[in-house]
């Protein structure tokens, strides 16, 4: 194991753990309890905690590729995001159900060129997103929107398994689409009312999801 990894796992044993030590064996022997499901991307820029301030216990996330959400369909297969979708809304029972993608998404910008010959399981996988795609030539903005676009095609796909729609219908579980723009600092959310993603200090009400056409 590198070093530097090393020093780190020692740091949080005598520096970061003593002063949580109540928190952390509180949640040890009550169990977690988070309020909020946190579908991101696995990119090491995206940093769910750091953008929430979110401490132990607070956020139960699962990271993929492109913050993709598989369909609900158990013929596919083993699937660690699907399960842990199921488990969140199934046993934690989470009120809030937040898909965040980003800027500069190599999985996005993947979809307009042809993956790794040997990267097997990416081409599938990248299936997630393909009706996101823009029929433009490649340019930033082209990418930005094909961001947003598949952010609304995940919130599509939540709401095909049937333990979320009817929670949704509910009133029991709401869904959040998040476009964090690494470059600015900025995590624009889905507004329903408009169907644009606005900067947090733009937004009139709290953002959840409603059925409207995602790709309009």
């Amino acid at each position: 194991m590198p070093d530097d990894l090393l020093k780190r796992l020692r740091r949080f044993e005598r520096r970061y753990f003593p002063k949580y030590r109540r928190e952390f064996r509180a949640l040890a022997e009550r169990g977690q309890q988070p309020t909020t499901l946190f579908i991101g991307c696995s990119d090491s820029r995206l940093v769910p905690h750091l953008l929430t301030a979110s401490g132990p216990g607070e956020l139960f996330v699962v990271r993929n590729v492109g913050s993709f959400v598989p369909p609900f369909d158990a013929s596919h297969g083993y699937h660690g995001t699907c399960a842990a979708i199921e488990f969140a809304v199934l046993h934690l029972n989470v009120r809030d159900i937040v898909v965040c993608g980003h800027s500069h998404c190599g999985a996005i910008r993947a979809l307009y060129g042809e993956p790794h010959p040997e990267a097997v399981h990416m081409r599938p996988w990248l299936e997630l997103g393909r009706d996101a795609v823009l029929p433009v030539t490649v340019s930033e903005e082209a990418l930005r929107r094909t961001e947003q676009r598949s952010l609304l095609l995940q919130l599509e796909r939540l709401m095909e398994y049937p333990m979320i729609a009817a929670r949704v219908c509910k009133g029991q579980i709401f869904l959040h689409a998040w476009h964090y723009l690494i470059e600015l600092g900025r995590v624009d959310v889905l507004d329903v009312e408009s169907g644009e993603f606005l900067p947090v200090d733009d937004l009139r009400r709290t953002p959840a999801y409603e059925s409207f056409d995602p790709l309009q």
